[in-house]
């Protein structure tokens, strides 16, 4: 990546002069504090959902089979719907809370919860952000989630020792300590010019992107933000003009993107790590120790994200993740149809350790891959006219997805048994198939040129650009029809 006084300048299209600057800097990792409170959520349940204490209070029955291994199979002892609906709760809370946010200033829904982080963070970061180091920037977001995991599981192993059985209580009432960070955060933010420009603040925003380029010749770049903010004020129904023809291939693959990233299986894996490692004979201490491995996985993983996104590209990742996580997922469910029985003790040793390398490949996969880039895409890819309510939809659906997959998890581990994991993998043949063909390359694309030098170069998609002139912003100029980025495998002419 540029470093300090080096320009960022675009490889094709019209040149947008920028410097890193401090204050995009400090700005983009403080805004992305929200991953935070996201990765917190998602990780304390599992630990939480696996203390005994906590089970005998309020889940007895499960409590009772735990401690009973001949009552019910390994595979089959924490299904139970109440208990998958307090860890997927959430989620219902966040889904309700994207519709509220596209409708409110940014600024202020920082700090809000859940749904109002994941709906205004990523469209922060990727304003905010120069175009060549756009999308590590907005994996901040991402690798924050991953740290909230991280230490959530830290804070769970280390409350599980606590003497009298209120550890959970401790490390249910720390979820408090992401959210009070977000919240003075989002005071030491400033707005983004594209925000500032749509509300008709074009001084202010003039002054802060000049501030956050750190050069006085912005002019090419803010008159590109005021045409197209012109744009988007001409759209009363955002949502509904999400619906038309031009609009379609952001909106697909923006829903694909969040229902594929669930259908991995991770935030199920993530969620209840410790209680699979418990099903797995691992007892509740290694259980909890395993589950702290894979969380500094998925951090290291990520923040190699932020290095190789926008080197290799988005599709190089998504790509080879897919291999990765196959291979993975049906090496683990080979161990367990061989090795774990309903009424088996425990794993061997060598068995076990084999299982927790391949889920940490399997994490570590996703994390430079489906989790920052499910994020990343669809932020860069809607036109300003419909990127609030487009990034509505897609907060919406992937907390509807993780809802989903979250109530549904452990009782599909009661039913498939070892055959979940093989379900997972199907999943992620198929999205791989779709990344192949219908996820184009955006890297270094000015977001406000994606429709020109992206979606009409595709093979597929420019079939849908034909009615550009009913309100898309065009680009003045004559634009190179060819720009050396991958739109994705042409079966027409390739195969």
């Amino acid at each position: 990546m540029p470093g300090g006084g080096f320009s960022s300048v675009p490889p094709a299209g019209v040149e947008f002069e920028a410097k890193i600057t401090p204050i995009v800097i400090i700005s983009c990792i403080m805004a992305a504090t929200g991953g935070l409170m996201f990765g917190y959520d998602v990780g304390v349940s599992g630990g939480v959902t696996s203390m005994p204490e906590f089970l005998r209070k309020f889940f007895p029955v499960v409590y009772r089979r735990t401690n009973d291994p001949g009552a019910n199979g390994n595979y089959c002892k924490y299904d139970n719907q109440g208990l998958q609906l307090f860890t997927s709760s959430l989620y219902l809370a966040g889904l309700t809370a994207t519709f509220f946010a596209s409708y409110t200033t940014r600024r202020i829904l920082l700090g809000c919860g859940v749904g109002f982080a994941n709906q205004a963070v990523p469209l922060f970061l990727s304003e905010m952000a120069p175009t060549r180091i756009r999308g590590g920037l907005n994996i901040l977001f991402q690798l924050n989630v991953t740290i909230g995991i991280l230490f959530a599981n830290l804070i769970n192993y280390g409350t599980a020792k606590i003497e009298g059985g209120w550890g959970w209580r401790l490390s249910l009432g720390l979820a408090g300590i992401p959210a009070l960070l977000l919240t003075v955060g989002a005071f030491l933010v400033v707005d983004s010019p594209n925000s500032l420009v749509e509300r008709g603040h074009l001084e202010e925003g003039k002054a802060v992107l000049r501030r956050i380029r750190g050069t006085d010749n912005i002019e090419p770049e803010f008159l590109e933000l005021v045409e197209a903010s012109r744009v988007a004020k001409q759209v009363k129904h955002p949502f509904r003009n999400l619906l038309k023809r031009r609009n379609r291939p952001q909106l697909v693959i923006a829903v694909a993107l969040q229902i594929f990233q669930q259908c991995t299986g991770i935030n199920a894996i993530m969620f209840y790590a410790p209680v699979l490692f418990n099903t797995l004979g691992f007892g509740n201490d290694a259980a909890l120790y395993s589950a702290v491995i894979t969380g500094a996985v998925n951090v290291i993983a990520t923040a190699v994200s932020i290095y190789s996104v926008d080197k290799l590209g988005r599709r190089v990742l998504l790509l080879e993740a897919g291999v990765q996580m196959f291979f993975s997922q049906v090496v683990i469910a080979i161990i367990l149809g061989i090795k774990v029985k309903d009424h088996s003790d425990d794993l061997h040793k060598g068995f076990a350790i084999l299982v927790v390398v391949m889920v940490c490949t399997f994490v570590s996969a996703f994390a430079w891959s489906w989790g920052p880039l499910g994020w990343l895409i669809p932020s860069e890819t809607f036109p300003l006219e419909t990127r609030s309510a487009g990034q509505s939809v897609t907060v919406s659906v992937n907390l509807l997805f993780t809802f989903v997959i979250a109530q549904a998890f452990l009782s599909m581990l009661c039913h498939f048994k070892y055959g979940i994991f093989l379900f997972f993998s199907g999943w992620v043949l198929i999205m791989s198939i779709f990344t192949l063909f219908l996820i184009p390359e955006t890297k270094n694309v000015p977001i406000e040129e994606m429709t020109e030098r992206v979606w009409k170069q595709h093979w597929f998609w420019k079939r849908f650009m034909d009615d550009d002139h009913e309100g898309a912003a065009v680009t003045d100029g004559d634009i190179p029809k060819k720009y050396g980025h991958a739109n994705g495998f042409n079966p027409t002419s390739q195969l």
